[in-house]
């Protein structure tokens, strides 16, 4: 083998999804097909779950001060995420550019072989690995094999195509065109004007840079590739707002439609997809970049547990399972709000009952939920605690080396098994998993844990921060939601994880404390 993992594609879900299997000591090898990053950038922020993710693998400073806002909207129409206790809409201001050099540094940085330039020309599920076909920059081919072949090259992409993943859904039915441009005095136009013939958006980007976003009614897609001329998208923005912009100057120019098609499967034998190149969509509400990036956090822990012998087929088929149902609510919802801020006047009625039932708190949470990802809730097991299978919230925790929060907790990407009553005895349960598992004693004072933590005695956090496991509250066992998540018992204390010291004053699991990362 050359690598455990070939991931396609250096985009935010690639990149996440290599330093996830480098966190884990995963080998993996980053194809990209563009010599250099493009530097350009649809998104302009991330969700509140994609801040949460970038929290727990200790990313955030990375983007510095980052501004956060509880004003977002569905399909044009303001939501306040504040309906939701502590919520917000996400990051504003951060380039999807940044993301993604983020992302790649902290990839490398952690061992991950990027190889630009190279793109991938086909590939054969050989039963026991992957060969993958490969032209680098130079024109040069060669072989590569490895454990798996993960696809994340986006929505026209090559491993999709090549696998023959049966992929069903929409073909688009309009187009935009999207253009950051200097020294055309354009006023900020909030997204879902609706004007007679079409939508117009826009916003100030600094440096006397405006992005605009123009669709016309009426004209189909175009079928050539490659972005529009600057004049098409000055001439559709002046028969749409009557300003004539043909002299200002061009940064980006980009064109996107309003498809909506979704893989059927996830995984076929060794070959997965994540992010675009699994689901393809209208970009509403900035939710792509961000679900691409949870399904490689999702996949991630699972894939690495496969490679090094401790996941079942049944863990990584659970990455289909779980991101699956996702990507149908994603496609629905963003259909929904395409209608409601592309279409004419006809749709005005129902905008402005969209608006009188966002008033309702009921009505906003639930949709701030749906396009924020924080309603998600994995199947994890029977169970009737309200945490099961959903994110374990960033409550402040205090444990004997100082307060702590559950991010701070899942930085080295195991799984986490927090004590809350301070009783010991789960130590028995657990030695055979401490190799995979950390075991902290905290406690969560009273105004903190409010009633979501009522009585609860343990929770078991998987790797991607979601709680698998809570006692009282599911029906399972310890030791077998450990199994279903983590692998078998592996003999523990007789195969001993070195950088785990007992203390020699007491024999509770609590005592057990991480020496060295």
């Amino acid at each position: 083998m050359d690598t455990s993992v070939i991931v396609v594609g250096a985009g935010p879900a690639g990149l996440m999804l290599a330093g996830e299997l480098r966190l884990a000591g995963v080998d993996v090898i980053v194809l990209e097909r563009l010599s250099r990053p493009s530097g350009e950038s649809r998104g302009l922020g991330f969700s509140a779950r994609t801040m949460e993710v970038f929290d727990q693998r200790g990313l955030l400073p990375e983007f510095g001060d980052v501004e956060v806002s509880v004003l977002g909207h569905f399909g044009g129409t303001p939501v306040d995420f504040s309906v939701l206790d502590g919520a917000h809409y996400g990051v504003k201001g951060i380039a999807q550019a940044r993301t993604e050099a983020v992302l790649g540094s902290w990839a490398v940085g952690l061992g991950a072989d990027l190889r630009r330039g190279h793109e991938v020309l086909g590939f054969a599920d050989r039963g026991g690995h992957v060969e993958v076909e490969v032209r680098d920059a130079g024109g040069a081919r060669s072989s590569l094999n490895a454990g798996y072949l993960v696809g994340c090259d986006g929505g026209r992409s090559t491993v999709r195509k090549a696998g023959g993943f049966d992929f069903p859904g929409t073909a688009p039915t309009r187009e935009m065109f999207l253009a950051d441009i200097r020294g055309g005095d354009i006023v900020p136009r909030p997204i879902g004007q609706s004007v007679p013939g079409g939508m117009i958006m826009s916003a100030p980007l600094g440096d006397g840079v405006d992005r605009i976003v123009v669709c016309e009614r009426g004209r189909p897609p175009r079928r050539r590739g490659g972005p529009p001329d600057f004049s098409e998208v000055a001439g559709a923005w002046q028969r749409l707002s009557g300003q004539d912009i043909s002299r200002a100057t061009p940064v980006w120019i980009s064109a996107f439609g309003d498809p909506a098609r979704q893989v059927t499967e996830y995984r076929r034998g060794r070959v997965l997809l994540a992010g675009d190149a699994a689901h393809v969509h209208l970009p509403a509400g900035g939710q792509g970049m961000n679900t691409s990036i949870q399904d490689s956090v999702n996949l991630g822990w699972k894939l690495a547990a496969c490679v090094k012998g401790t996941g079942s087929p049944a863990l990584l088929d659970s990455y289909h399972d779980e991101r699956h149902p996702v990507g149908v609510r994603l496609l629905m919802n963003v259909q929904a709000q395409g209608l409601l801020f592309l279409s004419g006047d006809e749709m005005q009625p129902l905008r402005e009952v969209m608006t009188e039932l966002i008033g309702y708190d009921v009505v906003a949470r639930h949709l701030a939920g749906m396009v924020s990802g924080l309603e998600i809730r994995y199947d994890v097991g029977d169970g009737d605690h309200p945490l099961l299978g959903r994110r374990m919230p960033p409550l402040e925790m205090v444990r004997d080396t100082g307060r702590t929060r559950p991010a701070e907790l899942l930085r080295s990407g195991r799984g986490v098994l927090l004590d809350l009553a301070d009783g010991g005895g789960l130590r028995r349960l657990t030695d055979g998993w401490r190799d995979r598992v950390d075991l902290v004693a905290v406690h969560v004072p009273r105004a903190a844990a409010g009633s979501v933590l009522s009585g609860t005695r343990a929770v078991l956090i998987r790797p991607d921060g979601h709680v698998a496991w809570t006692d009282p509250g599911t029906e399972s066992s310890l030791p077998a939601a450990l199994e279903r998540w983590f692998g078998a018992d592996s003999g523990w204390p007789h195969v001993r994880s070195a950088h785990l010291q007992p203390s020699t004053t007491h024999e509770t699991y609590d005592t057990y404390e991480r020496t060295s990362p």
